[in-house]
């Protein structure tokens, strides 16, 4: 095999990459020596912005199988024939750490999938966890903010994680998912992903239904408790991305099985809690799982920057037969997502290879910007309409429209019958085996007894008794116990 050369980055040969000019054999460096600066230049700017949320992730390839029908629900493309499979990039992440962060911690983990269809990219941004924290936009940068570290001490504080749980009462429910057995994933292989918001799905016909999202493991749940967990971060800090690694290329291709369940849309407003409250999972004896098909990871990237660091995910992006529901968290993230990505990748970043459609044709006047590798045809023309032949619209929506109705306000979101914060989390507490109950109050007291301020321990244990008078008291007296040691 012949020796490749060595070349800079306008593509001449590198005569030395050992030594640097210089002025002489012990002088000074030269300027001239145009090699070392352009090597220089390009090592400073080898990093871009992290991901302020997700910043540490692992991705792979795979595809997804249809294997039931689901046409009666929704006309989407790829799910239109069992046996048909779309090409996917799925993409696992811890949520409060920086990219440097450890694997193996107590955390949801974001279930990132991106569908290649042949009617655009569709992009289902979940977590591994059904519920999440808050149930508004708005309350977003304070959540995140109360979880990283502190501006002064630089490291996670208690006192500011739990001071944002007790002003914020629907956390119950995703607090008591995350201090449970769930809470730390013996690896990505092994735990289950959820849409967590409601969507819309909308047939042939027009008919409307929204659907939450379930993709099961098929190798099984798997966790870990803390002191096991705090073993495998000081072993391989990166455990969960070497697992992923080390499967797929010994041909142990992992799966997920895609169930939803489907609500018709005009039971959506009598239901007797808000089925748009993120905080809250819809019973299964109401809406059952019905299986749409599998997942499945057969292919590593070839670069951990190229294609996992840089997968854009968008819960915007959505294909015919699919679309929002009035979710208020969903409502933001359509804006934040893309908006993280213009910041972080430049407004091109849909024309970087892991990004970039795989349908037939993708066609419209975005033109110039950063890093734009896309002009169209000589003699196309950038604006609409126009009379040369350019790309119009199709005026059919990709999903049924909402009804709105009302002022316009800061609104809470209306009151459903059953609509409660401790409710969901009491049940989940109930559903619990007596081990698994001892493990989540020793989770919790574990970090609500290195809170300083009383008012805020009363606080957070208040929640407690109210999801469950149990679990209240239990948590109160493990906390009381290790403050007293």
């Amino acid at each position: 095999m012949s020796q490749r050369v060595l070349t800079t980055e306008s593509g001449a040969p590198v005569a030395d990459n050992q030594n640097s000019a210089t002025a002489g054999a012990g002088g000074p460096l030269l300027i001239q020596d145009q090699h070392l600066l352009e090597k220089l230049a390009r090592f400073n700017r080898e990093r871009i912005p992290e991901r302020v949320v997700h910043a540490r992730g692992s991705g792979a390839y795979g595809y997804f199988e249809v294997t039931d029908d689901v046409t009666g629900w929704t006309r989407a493309d790829f799910l239109s024939e069992v046996g048909r499979r779309t090409e996917t990039f799925v993409r696992f992440s811890t949520v409060a750490d920086s990219l440097g962060g450890a694997d193996a911690v107590r955390d949801p983990r974001g279930f990132a999938v991106k569908f290649y269809t042949d009617e655009g990219n569709y992009d289902l941004v979940g977590n591994n966890t059904p519920v999440f924290f808050v149930k508004d936009p708005v309350k977003f940068p304070d959540f995140i903010h109360s979880q990283k570290r502190d501006p002064f001490t630089g490291r996670q504080e208690p006192d500011n994680v739990w001071d944002f749980w007790a002003h914020s009462p629907e956390a119950t429910h995703q607090v008591t998912w995350l201090m449970g057995d769930r809470g730390i994933p013996a690896s990505y292989r092994h735990m289950n992903g959820y849409g967590s918001h409601t969507y819309q799905w909308t047939n042939a016909e027009g008919e409307a239904f929204f659907v939450k999202y379930h993709f099961k493991t098929n190798q099984g749940v798997r966790s870990l408790d803390a002191g096991r967990a705090a073993e495998l971060v000081g072993q391989d800090a990166a455990s969960h991305q070497t697992d992923l690694l080390q499967a797929i290329e010994r041909g142990v291709n992992p799966s997920w099985t895609l169930h939803v369940q489907v609500m018709p849309a005009a039971e959506a407003a009598e239901y007797r809690f808000n089925p748009f409250d993120v905080t809250k999972v819809w019973p299964h004896a109401d809406h059952p799982l019905h299986r749409v098909g599998r997942l499945v990871l057969d292919r590593n990237p070839d670069n951990v920057f190229a294609e996992v660091e840089q997968a854009a995910f968008s819960p915007n992006n959505f294909v015919p037969g699919i679309g929002p529901s009035p979710d208020k968290m969903l409502q933001g993230r359509l804006f934040a997502y893309a908006d993280a990505q213009r910041y972080r990748l430049g407004i091109n970043h849909t024309q970087l290879p892991v990004n970039a459609p795989k349908a037939p044709v993708v066609d419209n006047y975005g033109r110039d910007g950063l890093h734009a590798t896309r002009y169209g045809a000589r003699h196309d023309r950038n604006y609409e309409p126009n009379s040369y032949a350019g790309p119009a619209q199709t005026g059919a929506p990709l999903a049924a429209p909402l009804a709105v109705r009302g002022w316009t306000g800061t609104h809470e979101a209306p009151a459903h019958t059953k609509d409660d914060d401790f409710f969901q989390a009491g049940e989940l507490y109930r559903l619990m085996s007596a081990d698994e109950r001892d493990r989540l109050i020793t989770n919790i007291a574990s970090g609500l007894s290195q809170v300083t301020r009383d008012d805020v321990i009363e606080k957070n244990l208040a929640h407690f008794h109210a999801a469950d008078p149990e679990y209240g008291k239990r948590v109160a007296e493990a906390v009381r116990a290790l403050r007293e040691d």
